[in-house]
Formats: structure tokens, C-alpha cells, sequence
């Protein structure tokens, strides 16, 4: 896998104010009554000058429609937009196959039932329309973002007529990274005992800021503590632990997603002689590690270098290499095997 500069990944919809390059310009629409969607229209010398932002693709599947992005058309109305209610996953494109999109959706189905999201989509069929947005972007390489949006909640509806979830799927590029990163540390990152703890919400703001707090102080990304004082996760990764060869990571009721990476971990490892262990872990325990890593599905598994001005001794050590490895190799049979189904 290439490894280069860091670039995480950008809450949906959101891009920073940019210096206009000559040419076509990214192109903030207007919010009135009837509030057309944001546009961004960027010329290829465009994003030579944006050089290191990454830019959704042009193509964009809303609803029933594959559309050019300047005509999807999202509503200050739809009160779940506004916010938050609703429901997100990234996946990585390999070869322009959606890897692992079964356990991405099995995901998105939990997570709806918990937040009583009706799920008026079948797998098949938003695979289907994942797979039409590839194409029309010409994805080989790169991520994906499905969204289910709930619109029938909550005061400050609008009259207009909308369905009752909003289905949103984007590409964009692969963000680069470099290794080993630099993890800040943030006590109350987590609320374990909130019934949406572990659930991947588009209410992203906590995410998004404490990143965002933590670039300022030159970190790369930040492990969040829960009310306990235990770790929890970071931001948009999973996190674990090397000691004497064996691999340890928080449970689920420490407040941490569930993440697609973390669970195939738990299954490949073993096949390596590797023993991957849920526990309780203190940032202390962290400090004495080994090896650190973390994990998601943007980066796989990248070695952790320092951690709040404590340094770790390897990064990455052999066991992440290892593991790294061994994910690789998944990736790629997966892909293999998908390929060859639809060759058929």
C-alpha cells in the first residue's frame, strides 16, 4: 500500500472556504426558500491549485438518480439533515469493487434499529446504485460514503414532498497518510453508557472538532477516553495494543464503533498464530505497549508512533506489519472472488 501525507477524511458535504483558482471555481450556491444544494465545479487546473484537498467526485446517486453534483438538490426542510438523524458508512473501493459492503450494510441495518431509521432499501439494491456511482466516476481506487438521511422528525419540516429517507452515495479519492502518526489524547471523547454509543450517526461534530483541535497542536489523529477513564477509540479509526506478542483493543461497551477492519481482524489474526483479545484499556497501558496501531477502513492498519508525548518504541512494529499484511491479503481474495462472480 502507498504511504504519503495524511489527509482524513471530511464530514459529508462540508468543504472549507478555498482561494479562488482562475478558471471554474468551487461554487457555493445560495439558501433560499427553496435552498439548492451546494455546488462544486472544479476544473482539472483547479485541482492542480487545490492540490492536497480531496474533492467528491462529480457524480452523485440521490435517491433514484445518478445526477452531475450541481443538480442534486437537498432541502433546509428535511429536518433530519439539519440535525443529524441519520446514518452514515465509508467504504474503499479496490479494482472498483466495494470491499467488504456486506458487513458495511449488516452495520448500517443495526444501527438503524437503534435509531428507529426505517429501512426502506435493500442491500441489493443500494449495492446496485454504490456500483453505478463507481462507474460514472470511473473509481478504480479510492472510498466511497453511503448516507440514509431521516426526513419525517422533528419540528422545522417544510411543506415540500420527500421520501422518507434520503439516500445519498459519493466517491471520492483514496486520502493519503503517512506513518507512523501522532495521537493526541481527550478525556470525555466517549460516552459509553448513551445508547448511540458505538452508533455511526451523521451527527459528526465531536469527531470532526476534536481532529480538528488536535492538528493544531501537530497530532495526526486523537484517542478519545470515556466517562470511565478507559479508551475508547479515535476519531475515525480503532485502536490496539502489542504486548508479548499478543493484540489487545477495547470492547464494544467501551463506547468504540464497531468497526468493519476490527471485526475481520478478530477472524484473520488467529490463522497467523496472532491473538487478538478484547479488554479494558488505560492509556497507560498504551505508554507500555510494544506495538500500537490503528485501524479503519480509509487506512488500514497504520503503526502509532507517539501518543500524548509518550513515544512508542517500534512503528510500525512487526506484528502490525504482520497483520497488515495478512488484511492485504483478505482485501485482495476478496476482490478476486467478487470479480470472478461478476465475470459469470
Amino acid at each position: 500500500m502507498p504511504r504519503g501525507r495524511s489527509l482524513r477524511r471530511a464530514p459529508f458535504l462540508s468543504f472549507d472556504h478555498l482561494p479562488a483558482p482562475s478558471g471554474s471555481l468551487p461554487l457555493l450556491t445560495e439558501w433560499s426558500a427553496k435552498c439548492e444544494v451546494q455546488i462544486f465545479s472544479v476544473t482539472m487546473r483547479g485541482i492542480e491549485l487545490l492540490k492536497g484537498l480531496r474533492l467528491i467526485h462529480r457524480n452523485v446517486f440521490h435517491n433514484e438518480s445518478l445526477l452531475p453534483i450541481e443538480k442534486v438538490r437537498l432541502s433546509p426542510g428535511q429536518a433530519g439533515l439539519i440535525c443529524g438523524w441519520g446514518l452514515f458508512t465509508t467504504l474503499r473501493i479496490f479494482h472498483g469493487e466495494a470491499f467488504a459492503y456486506e458487513r458495511h450494510w449488516r452495520r448500517l441495518e443495526k444501527d438503524a434499529a437503534i435509531i428507529r431509521l426505517p429501512m426502506r432499501y435493500s442491500a441489493a439494491k443500494v449495492r446496485v446504485s454504490l456500483h453505478e456511482v463507481i462507474r460514472a466516476n470511473q473509481v478504480s481506487e479510492g472510498c466511497a460514503r453511503i448516507y440514509l438521511v431521516y426526513n419525517q422528525i422533528g419540528f422545522w419540516q417544510s411543506d415540500e414532498k420527500h421520501p422518507e429517507v434520503d439516500l445519498i452515495i459519493y466517491t471520492a479519492p483514496l486520502p493519503q497518510y503517512h506513518e507512523p502518526v501522532r495521537l493526541a489524547l481527550r478525556e470525555q471523547g466517549r460516552h459509553a453508557a448513551s445508547p448511540l454509543a458505538g452508533v455511526k450517526t451523521t451527527s459528526w461534530l465531536q469527531n470532526v472538532w476534536a481532529v480538528a483541535e488536535a492538528h493544531k497542536e501537530g497530532f495526526d489523529e486523537v484517542v478519545l477516553l470515556n466517562e470511565r477513564g478507559e479508551i475508547a477509540e479515535c476519531t475515525a479509526a480503532n485502536i490496539f495494543a502489542v504486548k508479548n506478542g499478543k493484540v489487545f483493543t477495547p470492547p464494544l461497551n467501551s463506547g468504540c464503533l464497531e468497526g468493519v477492519t476490527r471485526g475481520i481482524l478478530f477472524e484473520i489474526a488467529p490463522e497467523a498464530g496472532v491473538a487478538v483479545i478484547q479488554q479494558t484499556l488505560r492509556p497507560e497501558d498504551l505508554y507500555a505497549a510494544d506495538e500500537v496501531f490503528i485501524s479503519s477502513t480509509n487506512r488500514n492498519l497504520i503503526g502509532v508512533g507517539e501518543i500524548a508525548s509518550h513515544k512508542i518504541a517500534t512503528a510500525p512494529g512487526p506484528i502490525t506489519q504482520q497483520l497488515n499484511n495478512l488484511f492485504d491479503t483478505y482485501v485482495a481474495d476478496y476482490v478476486t472472488r467478487r470479480l470472478a462472480a461478476a465475470s459469470h
